[in-house]
């Protein structure tokens, strides 16, 4: 599938670069963060011409309009925005953010009960805002993260929060499977995003702005092996510093029947999609995947039905 071709690349950018700039940023604060994201995001359009091409692809389908270069220009320098923040929060300086949550209930509720549950997001925003809010969390929240790409940046965070290294879980690693099934059993909570398949992991076509997508098939079968309640939630930039967390009910616990194994699958995962392009739309330049997404044959493939029917379908699986 097309989009798999994210977990074979690195991350970009010099170790040494990327060492002054963090310097220089955590020590003159964010103020010249800001202003050394304008050179980062010129030189990462001007270079990035795989990416150009997978933004303008995103935003258009997102945006509903012909795409100018000053959309892909907005759409990078939003996820350079998120990453200077995310460098901030790592450090343990959260001062003059912003972070409000909605749904958060959801999630509460779950807690107080004493059962544990999946978080299911997507590259939708931070993921970082989601640990300053688990902060308050009175259970431990895991990260079941790829990280067999990472390059410098990742590194770079590694050393500013050595400490945060212990709350992921490796995906593609049985034992941290295996720990995914304790955490949950003890009444915690396993945060997943679920918008990209590692290469070679089975993957599940469904509508996406109405074109066929490949979604990965792990994250849900994973859900419905521990049996626990799935929330879904994002945490969006909405300007300067400022985020929103949000929560929302996806499933009392996801159930793939042996007589309909693969109906069920198609189903949750079309919820899913039909979810995220709901997000999507509502905040299209804070989806950071700058990989090429839908099926290479997209040109050709007959539009797919979309959201209200993704809908109807999992509503079928669930009865």
């Amino acid at each position: 599938m097309t989009q798999a071709v994210w977990a074979t690349q690195p991350e970009r950018g010099s170790d040494a670069l990327l060492r002054a700039a963090l310097w220089c940023t955590l020590r003159a604060g964010w103020p010249l963060g800001c202003v050394l994201l304008l050179p980062i995001t010129a030189w990462f359009l001007a270079t990035s011409g795989n990416a150009r091409a997978a933004s303008r692809d995103y935003l258009r389908r997102a945006l509903g309009r012909p795409v100018r270069l000053r959309d892909v220009a907005r759409h990078f320098h939003t996820f350079a925005c998120a990453v200077l923040d995310r460098v901030f929060l790592v450090a343990g300086r959260p001062r003059d953010f912003s972070i409000s949550t909605e749904g958060l209930e959801h999630v509460t509720a779950i807690v107080a009960s004493g059962r544990g549950c999946i978080l299911l997001g997507a590259h939708l925003g931070s993921f970082e805002v989601l640990r300053a809010v688990a902060q308050a969390c009175p259970v431990p929240v895991w990260a079941l993260m790829f990280r067999r790409n990472g390059g410098a940046l990742t590194a770079l965070l590694d050393r500013l929060a050595p400490d945060l290294r212990n709350s992921i879980l490796e995906i593609g690693d049985t034992a941290s499977m295996i720990r995914a099934h304790e955490c949950v059993a003890r009444g915690e909570i396993v945060g997943i995003l679920a918008d990209r398949s590692p290469s070679g992991h089975r993957e599940v076509l469904a509508p996406f702005f109405g074109s066929p997508a490949a979604f990965p098939s792990g994250p849900f079968i994973l859900a419905s092996t521990l049996a626990v309640p799935v929330v879904l939630f994002h945490g969006v930039r909405t300007g300067s510093r400022r985020y929103l967390v949000r929560f929302e009910p996806f499933a009392d616990r996801i159930l793939l029947r042996r007589s309909s194994r693969s109906a069920d699958l198609d189903g949750y995962v079309a919820r899913y999609a039909a979810a995220l392009e709901r997000g999507c739309r509502a905040h299209p330049y804070n989806w950071f995947n700058f990989f090429p997404f839908w099926e290479s044959a997209d040109a050709d493939a007959p539009m797919l039905p979309g959201p209200a029917a993704a809908a109807r379908s999992a509503a079928g699986a669930r009865s």
